[in-house]
């Protein structure tokens, strides 16, 4: 199965690469990629238990990917969002419009999206590149996206340290959750395009 298979791949990785595979993998969660922080973090303070890491390193080591990860996709969305957006974007639903609104959203409200974003399945993944587009100040984006991910990443790696063996239970729970996650997302992905095409009308 594929998702076992990823599973063992990280934890072999992180066995024998240590932290720089740890900062790696945190990293690639950070952008859109199928690295789930469920496994990761969780297996990390498994091998803090065992005195493989240190949990202080672990946190440290992760935040700063987490917020390198993002970094990458902010300056994706600075340097070819908007374009990106102009030009196709008329076949994703998208227009100048949407731009400008998103660029008021972040100037207002970008603080605690990125920081809630952080905790929330599949959105954390995607959220650093329409800050990007929106132009949101970059102080404040690595701010708040080191603040979230930081007390994420513990939370998940405190998990793994008192659970040990049984670390991978996290993920078992959290796929459930990513599924509901998942189907919210469909249900306004699904209002969004009425709503365009009842405006058209």
């Amino acid at each position: 199965m594929l998702v076992e298979y990823v599973i063992e791949m990280i934890t072999a990785a992180m066995s024998t690469g240590g932290y720089p595979i740890l900062f790696i993998l945190m990293a690639l969660e950070s952008m859109i990629a199928p690295v789930p922080s469920e496994v990761v973090m969780p297996f990390a303070g498994f091998l803090a238990a065992q005195g493989r890491f240190t949990f202080l390193g672990v946190a440290l080591v992760s935040a700063l990917a987490s917020v390198f990860g993002s970094l990458v996709s902010y300056w994706v969305g600075i340097l070819g969002g908007r374009r990106f957006i102009l030009r196709f974007g008329k076949y994703l639903l998208l227009d100048e419009g949407h731009l400008e609104w998103t660029e008021q959203w972040f100037r207002k409200q970008g603080e605690k999206t990125i920081f809630i974003s952080r905790f929330i399945p599949v959105v954390r993944h995607l959220i650093s590149i329409p800050a990007g587009i929106g132009r949101m100040d970059m102080k404040r984006f690595v701010l708040y996206t080191f603040a979230g991910a930081a007390i994420w990443n513990v939370f998940l790696a405190w998990l793994g340290v008192l659970l040990k063996e049984r670390w991978e239970l996290i993920h078992n729970y959290s796929t459930q959750i990513d599924i509901v996650v998942l189907g919210i997302l469909a249900v306004l992905l699904g209002y969004f395009i009425y709503r365009h095409f009842k405006r058209k009308r």
